[in-house]
């Protein structure tokens, strides 16, 4: 029940980690929900089950990133996915453009940050980093993403 209570929310996480990159994404869910099967038995140890999961997916990306292979990607299109009413696609194009071109932890910075809306402690726990580095990281990469859209407005409205 955990898996399909949080797979589509642990899954939209993992595209903005990879950029969109939908194939990576699925695999690093389902790294994570492996993780969580295993670990299930002593859930009982695990105060916030779901917040457990978004960190073990934060850091299987991570580990991800550092691993040699890290480089290699796959081409061909996105598939379309359902949008929603409001959904502005060159918004979205040019957000996930320009958290590609971040480095893997400031992305995740920000991940952790805007989208999944997290403190800086918990992102620090997250990340198993301090919370002054996150603050500096979080600094740096909103200024390379304003760097990358060409302005500030997008980012406010990303962040926002």
């Amino acid at each position: 029940m955990f898996a399909a209570d949080r797979a589509t929310h642990l899954y939209r996480s993992a595209c903005l980690l990879t950029s969109g990159d939908t194939h990576l994404a699925e695999d690093l869910v389902q790294e994570t929900l492996g993780r969580m099967y295993v670990l299930w038995g002593r859930s009982s140890r695990i105060d916030n089950p779901a917040a457990y999961a978004q960190t073990v997916l934060v850091r299987a990306f991570l580990t991800h990133r550092r691993r040699r292979s890290a480089t290699e990607r796959p081409v061909g299109e996105l598939p379309e996915a359902p949008r929603a009413p409001d959904d502005d696609p060159e918004l979205r194009l040019a957000l996930l453009g320009a958290l590609g071109r971040l480095s893997p932890k400031d992305r995740a910075v920000v991940v952790l940050r805007y989208w999944e809306d997290r403190s800086v402690e918990e992102t620090a726990a997250a990340m198993n980093v301090s919370s002054a580095a996150v603050r500096t990281r979080t600094v740096r990469a909103l200024a390379k993403l304003r760097e990358h859209l060409g302005g500030g407005s997008l980012v406010e409205f990303a962040a926002g």
